[in-house]
């Protein structure tokens, strides 16, 4: 038997290529219906309108903090990112993996100031709201790709911690451009949603290109490979979507209010937010289980270098 490491086989690292392609379409196709179901639509932009207007009611004394955090977002999001790419090219002399990485927080943020500045429009449907477009969030998209670098360059072992950890510092950057009255709940979906589909085209690329140290021995042989981190990204996302469908569902059973933001109750706030938390988990969950599926097996290796 060589005494080489193979990249080749059932158990190679992304052997499986095809699902990265498809679950990257399904985030652009999500992409599209949240820009189309509340930008497009009267219904849609009632509600988003209403959220964050809303959220001014709701949660007043969380703007000082928040604003603080968006002040230093910036730089966290970029020094997070940088510590962990420059490490991976040197340290572990991976340099194409790191090339990847930098190259997915570029393509998310282009992506993301194009659509909004220059493909998606915000048209007139009677709602008083801002005229121009602002879907996807610039801050949003900046914190969930420095995440994402982080994520996708990982090790196998460490990449389940790493899809929580990443996820909470996505869903908090968005929960605080929304809460601060900087963007609608759609506009931080929409960021969340382009950066997934660029995470999982390179990070398919790095599996590919690095079966040798993308291969493990499976959940639960290191604390950061426990399957629990990625089972509290599940229960999270999916709670808040259930909690945040219910949510929408019952204001339009009850009656919205006549104009955005009037509610006595803030539900469209709370629907806002939900939302939010659960595509930010739901999406570091999908990303941490496929990842987990795709990686090699240390059984296939004779040899590590």
């Amino acid at each position: 038997m060589s005494s080489q490491r193979t990249s080749t086989g059932p158990d190679r690292a992304a052997r499986s290529p095809l699902l990265f392609v498809l679950a990257a379409v399904a985030c652009a196709a999500a992409l599209g219906w949240t820009y189309w179901a509340f930008v497009r639509t009267t219904t849609g932009q009632f509600a988003d309108e209403s959220a964050w207007r809303e959220a001014g009611v709701a949660a007043p004394e969380s703007q000082g903090p928040f604003l603080r955090f968006l002040d230093t977002l910036p730089a966290i999001s970029v020094v997070l990112a940088a510590a962990a790419i420059l490490f991976v090219a040197f340290r572990r002399r991976r340099y194409g993996a790191a090339a990847v990485a930098v190259a997915v927080i570029l393509a998310s943020n282009l992506t993301t100031q194009l659509l909004k500045n220059v493909v998606f429009d915000r048209p007139d449907r009677g709602v008083a709201t801002l005229a121009f477009n602002s879907l996807p969030s610039g801050h949003t998209t900046l914190a969930a790709s420095a995440a994402a670098a982080v994520f996708i360059i990982a090790p196998p072992r460490w990449r389940p911690v790493t899809a929580a950890a990443g996820g909470a510092y996505s869903v908090l950057a968005g929960a605080a451009t929304f809460i601060n009255l900087w963007h609608r709940p759609a506009d931080v979906v929409a960021a969340l949603l382009v950066v997934g589909a660029w995470t999982l085209l390179g990070g398919l690329v790095i599996l590919r290109t690095g079966h040798g140290w993308n291969s493990w021995d499976g959940f639960g042989g290191h604390w950061a490979s426990s399957r629990g981190w990625l089972v509290l990204c599940w229960c999270a996302g999916l709670g808040s979507l259930a909690v945040s469908a219910a949510l929408y569902a019952s204001v339009h059973v009850i009656g919205p209010a006549s104009e955005p933001g009037t509610a006595t109750v803030p539900l469209f706030f709370w629907w806002g937010l939900g939302w939010i938390v659960g595509v930010g988990f739901t999406l570091s969950a999908a990303a941490g289980w496929l990842f987990a599926a795709q990686a090699g097996r240390t059984a296939d290796r004779a040899q590590l270098p």
